[in-house]
């Protein structure tokens, strides 16, 4: 392994060869290269990351031509997944831990035979063009949430501030500020508030 590929994977090289359309605030640590090497989106900017977002190894974003991820100052993302169609936003010192998946969208139709078309535009000697609409709803996720191992967030939920998502979570609703769940699917769970000491009834 020689002096480039090493940099590319322990934070030593250059964000300033990202697309252009990709925001990189002050003092961030972008861990890995290939965390980018699916980012596709058209929009400017279709990646925004604020001041002193941390991103380390295993964290991908898989973004579409038309999609948008947004991550707030001090947030982290330990190995985080994210899959956008149209809208991911991430607020202020959240904390998104390993194998977490967030995705705004499907990515595929949900009805059997619109499902088939769509493989056949997507086959290797298909016609991407012809792909069927996609149905995708914004995910935002609020500040100083944390988002356990393993969960899993879907489209069009909403989780409020200060939330705890448990680890293996399947959270297909929105979570209310300072509420935890748990569970597949994830259901308001009581949780001990490690910064207060005091216990919170979600």
């Amino acid at each position: 392994m020689n002096a480039d590929e090493l940099n590319d994977i322990v934070g030593g090289w250059d964000p300033a060869g990202l697309p252009t359309n990709i925001r990189v605030g002050a003092g961030c640590f972008l861990e890995r290269k290939e965390s980018f090497k699916r980012f596709r989106s058209r929009r400017n900017p279709g990646l925004a990351l604020g001041d002193r977002v941390k991103v380390y190894t295993w964290t991908e974003f898989n973004v579409e031509p038309t999609g948008l991820v947004e991550v707030g100052d001090d947030s982290t993302l330990v190995g985080a997944v994210f899959m956008c169609a149209e809208r991911i936003r991430i607020g202020k010192r959240v904390i998104v831990s390993y194998n977490v998946t967030i995705a705004d969208c499907d990515f595929h139709p949900r009805d059997p035979d619109v499902r088939k078309a769509d493989a056949m535009a997507n086959a290797p000697q298909g016609d991407r063009s012809r792909r069927p609409v996609l149905e995708a709803r914004p995910v935002v996720i609020e500040d100083d949430v944390w988002v356990g191992i393993g969960a899993i967030l879907l489209k069009g939920v909403h989780i409020g501030r200060g939330a705890r998502i448990g680890p293996g979570a399947v959270v297909t609703r929105s979570v209310l500020a300072e509420g935890a769940v748990l569970g597949n699917p994830a259901r308001a769970v009581e949780f001990l508030e490690l910064r207060s000491g005091k216990r919170r009834r979600s």
